[in-house]
């Protein structure tokens, strides 16, 4: 580093021994922290998978990330210097700078009941982010990358295809979640064939890549004819899938993200983006498994798309019959003389704000000796761990949360189960044959003394798939919105 840019930066000048010495252990150092960074991430999703850790690992995941871009930083700041420390360091101010207040606006901004859509646009942009370093990359390759040959090619046409699907998939994603297209499946004739020609056509497309020379226009002209076809295949895939899977979708395109950063880590080398990317990927790929085995549906199921309705739609259909309409006295009264309750949180209670009123509930029903215990289904609400985040959010002790394995053969025990904006998994249809959601895992509740369904209409649930459960000799139907009406049960019990 030149003597007049240190003194630049406030640094003593070295001599060019000392400079030698110090260019050879930064590399040193930067796998030192890269590695340090790496065993963090690990520890990170090791924690979040557990209610007592979940804290510990977020912890863990921030002071990872913080290693590595520092460490990423000190690498970019001496690895040219020809380009110029302090330019650099400008531009590196300015992109953490914009990052930052643009990621403190949303988190301000958004509610817990928009962090799924959220999420999915974060995704889109790690998308993005892999395609325009891909196009660079190839625009402007360093000796490294050159010295690959077709390899680097493979990496920049890779990264770019998986990130462009990621990212129009990610929004069609989002765009879904909040409602701005419908959520019903848009399934074109033939869309098998036409996702399965695009396939092809990008294959060709690759070949002709590799064996073009580097950066003529042919191969310029490959290049962005797959991107064209990526995007487009993103928006069709996703599309075609219905609003009962855009949880499972979420976690696929978090999936791709973390495999699309894998790719760019190569196109970029860097070891540590390989092995994050990695990471995310594996982890989004065997959530994405799970969340499909909690819906008894096959990833294939999912991409291939066609199930799920428009959850917007009026009132269930193919279920008539005389409900039974209960108030919040009354439900006061159910509770009072309960011994064990079970509380049954979905989307419901997330769009009403109603996490803080039943965690009042709870205390209240727990200091008169009453058992209270929560199911939570593997898909409730529309992120894993929504309605777990919810609940830690408003205090609800960790030992009382229960996953829909531990409690599902209790329910008969139990004198009252208050479902509060659940729907689609309290569904008893799915144990029907014939039916859209046939043999998909679901809570049931159905089994216990009474049940109380807390829900502001009899609209279908996101899935579109009606519910006989509201039809049910043993279920009283609550309507209102949620948080208001928890807190009148709780100025009843008062």
């Amino acid at each position: 580093m030149p003597p007049m840019t240190q003194l630049a930066l406030g640094a003593p000048a070295l001599l060019p021994a000392q400079a030698t010495d110090a260019a050879q252990a930064l590399p040193s150092a930067v796998t030192l922290a890269y590695i340090a960074a790496a065993i963090l991430f690990i520890l990170a999703a090791a924690g979040l998978s557990r209610h007592e850790t979940a804290v510990a690992g977020n912890v863990a995941g921030a002071v990872g990330m913080a290693v590595a871009v520092a460490a990423a930083i000190g690498l970019a700041l001496t690895s040219d210097p020809g380009q110029g420390v302090v330019t650099t360091a400008i531009l590196i101010a300015v992109g953490l700078g914009l990052g930052a207040v643009i990621g403190m606006v949303l988190a301000g901004r958004v509610a817990m009941t928009g962090m799924p859509q959220l999420i999915a646009v974060l995704n889109g942009l790690v998308g993005l982010a892999a395609v325009i370093v891909g196009a660079v990359s190839y625009a402007s390759p360093d000796a490294a990358s050159a010295s690959l040959g077709a390899f680097h090619l493979g990496e920049v046409f890779l990264g770019m295809f998986v990130g462009a699907v990621t990212f129009t998939g990610s929004v069609m994603a989002a765009l879904k979640l909040s409602g701005r297209i419908p959520g019903r499946p848009l399934t074109l004739p033939g869309r098998h064939l036409l996702n399965l020609a695009a396939l092809i056509v990008s294959l060709v497309l690759m070949v002709a890549f590799l064996v073009l020379p580097e950066g003529s226009p042919a191969a310029w002209a490959a290049l962005v004819a797959m991107t064209v076809i990526a995007l487009l295949l993103g928006i069709h895939l996703v599309v075609a899938i219905g609003g009962g899977d855009m949880p499972v979708v979420v976690s696929i395109m978090n999936s791709y993200s973390g495999w699309a950063s894998a790719l760019t880590g190569f196109i970029v080398n860097s070891d540590l983006l390989i092995i994050t990317g990695a990471l995310v990927g594996s982890s989004g790929a065997y959530l994405s498994y799970l969340m499909c085995q909690a819906m008894n549906r096959s990833f294939a199921s999912v991409l291939l798309g066609g199930f799920g309705t428009d959850s917007s739609s009026a009132p269930a259909q193919g279920q008539d019959g005389p409900i039974d309409q209960t108030d919040a006295a009354s439900v006061a009264h159910l509770l009072q003389g309960a011994r064990r309750v079970v509380i049954t949180p979905g989307y419901g209670m997330a769009v009403a704000q109603a996490q803080y009123p039943v965690a009042t509930l709870t205390e209240m029903l727990r200091a008169e000796g009453v058992e209270v215990v929560f199911a939570i289904h593997p898909v409730a609400g529309r992120l894993p761990g929504h309605m777990n985040v919810l609940l830690a959010e408003a205090k609800v002790p960790y030992d009382i949360v229960l996953e829909m394995d531990e409690v599902n053969d209790d329910f008969d025990s139990a004198d009252a189960v208050l479902i509060i904006g659940a729907n689609d998994t309290v569904n008893p249809a799915a144990e029907e044959p014939g039916s859209p959601i046939a043999g998909m895992p679901v809570l049931r509740v159905w089994e216990a003394k009474r049940v109380i369904v807390f829900k502001r209409s009899m609209a279908a649930g996101y899935a579109g798939v009606a519910n006989p459960l509201f039809f049910r000799e043993n279920t009283s139907m609550l309507f209102g919105d949620a948080k208001d009406t928890v807190e009148d049960i709780i100025r009843a019990l008062e």
